[in-house]
């Protein structure tokens, strides 16, 4: 058992339970063995009572409470025909609780989707919600403003991509988590002796003190409140209520693929946490404000895990994060001129880099060092457009550099991205390839375990000029690349990519899964990689710009066919419609949302404010009562620490950031593996997350026969799980090569396919019965039309097989062949009859005299295994119980029992 582990919500599944002056949520773990109550006032018509006794609940005895306020609220005592209590709704969590000017709402998860899942940890997508409003109607003071706020704070649409989890903090890195659950033992032991249980457990200290050293310290970190977005609906309720009732959610995009090397599933996983600080769309948010928190800025990591064994400390774990983000200056674009590239204007003069050095502090805190900024704006331009901004940044990076080590000075290097892409003497992807792999080997990855061994045996050049930090349990990213264009949207998410794929080259090398850390173009892992890359920018740059990306892969690559262009002209139209007209609503919402904007009797409404400038710079409001210096500009501690992250430091101060508590080993708090298999529920194929998702093997590895099933073989263009299929030629050939092999029959659950292709209709035909939204149909061929294609189906022995068979076998083939049948004949027991013919007829081959450790154990006999002492006893006890007579039970066993007894019936 791991001496550590995260803490599982106990609170997934809620039931909002209605009277006329309460509401009693009602919350429970998945196995519905715990429960929670919360007691909300409704007759309160502005505040916001909320009261949690913190009393972990039975199933029964949550069945007599409810059946107790139901008999004690209603009309009349004993009327069984009217009911006190109502079921108001069902729902997954609690987003938070929201005031505009007359009562609080509150906000619940009404449905969700698995998106993903990390060591068995499930991440959830918000697929609705439901709003419902605290105070009754008999003390609700009406406002007319009222109704155009509820609309506005609606407009954040919670259904459009933000995800939350249980048991995995998405606020963090998996390279933060994993080393949270990896602190020292004497350590985990202090924090547990300053942690003091909530709830009265009888079993509690003499099951701890039976099992020993068997208890499993359960693990709860402080979320990075940066990319939480729901923190100011929940900071009302957060100092008064069961850590469990909190449910951060994060926004921007998370995405998984299955990756199948013969048939090894690894999960390639892309989570992008966008920063709920200056947020806003394109042209109403740029640069930077007071605080160092810049536009756009989103964080992607991406992780990979051996999906053959899920225990984040047994499996196989790696991740490499990137960021992106405005350029941090105080800069803007004024969007009045109607113009689809306004002017760029700095508006503030900083000489000191003040801005510059709050934006690097806080990463240098988070990511250690180097820091490294890929400036991709353009370099040369007629008229003075972006350039303004690199000439101002490197001005910041090299004032900010004079006051730290060289060792761990920022990175600034400049790549006009646009000039290398107009050039037609080189390809910009492998300038790009050549500088992503410099900066992966600076940062480095993380990995949680140790170099393989034959890594060690075939040393590679390129790993071992890999950066990072190198620790007894694997490896840790130190330092992160920062990448920026002007929008942080196409050219950005292009570099990225590359970036990223290098990264997953060192990933998948590390993990044994590739002799060489290098990977090409037009693999199925590449595009499998590529379509989430292009997921995750589309809905990055939808978030941000108001429509998809204009630029992707393969227009750098100059591969994307002509249509592409059509496409990328009508996403140009629609983001530059979004940018003039919708973009003010949008920032309206957004800082309704967050609480930027606190409505307020007798001050001016949202929407008649001429600017929100005031309310993302609190400097412009009151002035700041320290001032920090201009030289020594880093948070204290944190250089004395680096390259290493000081949030991952193990120190005092972040030791406040953790919840530990001891559980006993069965606890369901920390049994992730009953979380993740649920044996206590029925499962169903057709559900089951891991069949569903994208698989390398199924949507791009080509349905030809005898095709290589390696994920990093080279295809052609139309050789693609995706497009081999594209038309009705492809579609004819690919059945009549399936019934070629007489070793792969085809499909049972083959249906004809009647629509044209995903090029020529625009939409794929979807199935309800099938569990993939992505597996491809094939088309059968008739009965009657067999007959005329049976000389086309004979092809070449080479092609199937691999190898020419020869019709008759070669004199040294069968020698070898008839000295294998003899050396059978002489292990295996024969009759003499047999024995003497064989040796008559072969004495001239071959004699070989049987020599063996084993006796009885060869390829034609094998030895019966031997039962051990333990199996036998065990066995016998069986036998013994079925008569009536019992063994006396163990400690291990009687602990067993009263952790079920406690979780069932107390």
């Amino acid at each position: 058992m791991p001496t550590a582990a995260p803490i599982i919500s106990s609170v997934q599944k809620l039931v909002l339970y209605e009277t006329r002056a309460r509401y009693f949520l009602v919350g429970s773990n998945h196995a519905e063995t715990k429960y929670r109550v919360l007691k909300i006032d409704r007759t309160e018509p502005k505040d916001l009572v909320i009261i949690d006794d913190k009393h972990v609940y039975t199933q029964q005895e949550v069945r007599e409470l409810l059946g107790r306020l139901d008999l004690g609220n209603r009309t009349k005592m004993g009327q069984k025909g009217s009911s006190g209590l109502f079921r108001a709704v069902s729902a997954f969590g609690v987003v938070g609780f929201v005031r505009f000017l007359e009562g609080y709402y509150i906000i619940l998860i009404t449905k969700r989707r698995k998106m993903a899942d990390i060591g068995g940890h499930a991440i959830y997508k918000i697929e609705d919600t439901n709003m419902i409003y605290i105070p009754n109607d008999s003390v609700r003071v009406t406002h007319p403003d009222e109704a155009r706020y509820l609309r506005i704070f609606q407009n954040v649409d919670l259904s459009s991509n933000f995800y939350f989890s249980y048991s995995y903090d998405l606020s963090h890195s998996l390279q933060y988590n994993l080393t949270v659950l990896r602190m020292p033992l004497e350590m985990l032991k202090t924090e547990t002796a300053q942690t003091r249980q909530e709830s009265f457990d009888i079993f509690e200290d003499e099951g701890l003190i039976t099992q020993g050293g068997s208890g499993v310290f359960g693990i709860c970190s402080e979320p990075y409140m940066k990319y939480v977005w729901n923190g100011e609906l929940l900071d009302i309720i957060k100092n008064t209520v069961h850590r469990d009732w909190l449910l951060y959610i994060i926004h921007g995009f998370c995405g998984q693929s299955k990756l199948l090397i013969y048939g090894r599933p690894v999960y390639v996983t892309l989570i992008a946490r966008r920063s709920s600080k200056f947020a806003g769309t394109r042209f109403l948010k740029r640069g930077a404000n007071c605080e160092g928190d810049v536009a756009n800025e989103v964080e992607t990591e991406q992780i990979l895990c051996d999906a053959s064994v899920m225990s984040f400390t047994a499996g196989s774990y790696s991740s490499y994060v990137q960021v992106r983000g405005s350029v941090p200056l105080y800069w803007s674009q004024d969007i009045s001129t109607m113009m689809p590239k306004p002017p760029i204007t700095l508006d503030q003069a900083d000489p000191f880099a003040h801005i510059a050095a709050l934006h690097f502090d806080q990463m240098l805190q988070r990511f250690g060092s180097p820091i490294i900024i890929l400036n991709l704006v353009k370099e040369r331009e007629k008229r003075k457009h972006e350039r303004i901004l690199s000439e101002e940044l490197v001005a910041a990076v090299a004032y900010l550099n004079q006051f730290l080590p060289p060792e761990h000075s920022i990175v600034y290097i400049p790549w006009d991205m646009a000039k290398y892409t107009k050039s037609k003497l080189c390809n910009v992807l492998d300038r790009l390839n050549v500088l992503a792999e410099s900066l992966v080997k600076k940062t480095g990855f993380f990995v949680n375990r140790p170099d393989s061994y034959c890594s060690i045996l075939r040393p590679d050049e390129k790993w071992n000029e890999l950066g990072g930090c190198v620790v007894p349990t694997g490896r840790l990213q130190t330092g992160v690349l920062r990448t920026n264009c002007v929008d942080c949207l196409d050219r950005t998410n292009t570099a990225q990519f590359m970036v990223g794929k290098c990264a997953l080259a060192y990933q998948l090398y590390s993990l044994g899964l590739i002799d060489k850390p290098n990977l090409q173009f037009d693999t199925d892992a590449v595009r499998l990689f590529e379509e989430l890359y292009e997921d995750h920018g589309d809905t990055l740059s939808l978030q941000y710009g108001g429509s998809q990306l204009v630029h992707r892969v393969k227009t750098y690559r100059k591969i994307a066919p002509w249509t592409q262009h059509s496409k990328d002209i009508m996403q140009t139209l629609s983001r530059y419609y979004s940018n003039a007209f919708s973009d003010a609503d949008r920032q309206d919402s957004i800082n309704l949302f967050l609480g930027v904007f606190h409505p307020t009797e007798g001050k001016p409404h949202l929407w008649e404010l001429p600017t929100d400038f005031y309310l993302h710079h609190k400097n412009t409001m009151k002035l700041s009562q320290t001032r920090r210096s201009y030289t020594d500009w880093l948070t204290p501690g944190v250089i004395n620490h680096l390259p290493l992250p000081y949030d991952e430091v193990t120190c005092v101060e972040n030791r406040k950031k953790l919840i530990v508590k001891k559980f006993h080993k069965y606890e369901e708090e920390i049994d992730i593996h009953s979380e993740f298999f649920r044996p206590y529920e029925l499962s169903s194929f057709d559900d089951t997350f891991c069949l569903a998702m994208t698989s390398s093997a199924r949507d791009f590895m080509p349905k030809n026969v005898g095709i290589d099933p390696s994920p990093f073989t080279v295809r052609k263009p139309d050789e693609t799980g995706k497009s081999v299929l594209g038309n009705k030629s492809n579609r004819e050939e690919t059945v009549l090569q399936r019934k070629t092999a007489a070793s792969a029959p085809p499909p049972p659950n083959e249906e004809a396919v009647s629509s044209s292709s995903e090029d020529d209709s625009g939409t794929d035909r979807e199935d309800e019965g099938s569990v993939s939204q992505r597996s491809t149909p094939v088309k059968m061929t008739d009965a009657g039309d067999s007959t005329k294609v049976t000389e086309n189906l004979v092809q070449p022995m080479k092609d199937v097989y691999g190898i020419n068979l020869s019709d008759v076998p070669s004199e040294e083939d069968l020698s070898v062949y008839t000295r294998f049948v003899q050396l059978g004949q002489h292990q295996h027991r024969q009759d003499k009859s047999n024995q003497q013919y064989c040796s008559k007829h072969l004495d001239g081959v071959i004699k070989l005299t049987h020599i063996s450790s084993f006796s009885q154990d060869n390829i034609y006999e094998v030895q019966p295994p031997r039962v051990d002492r333990k199996s036998t006893e065990i066995f016998q006890a069986h036998i013994q119980a079925s008569k009536g007579i019992m063994q006396a039970l163990g400690k291990e066993d009687i602990s067993m029992y009263r952790e079920y007894i406690r979780n069932r019936y107390m």
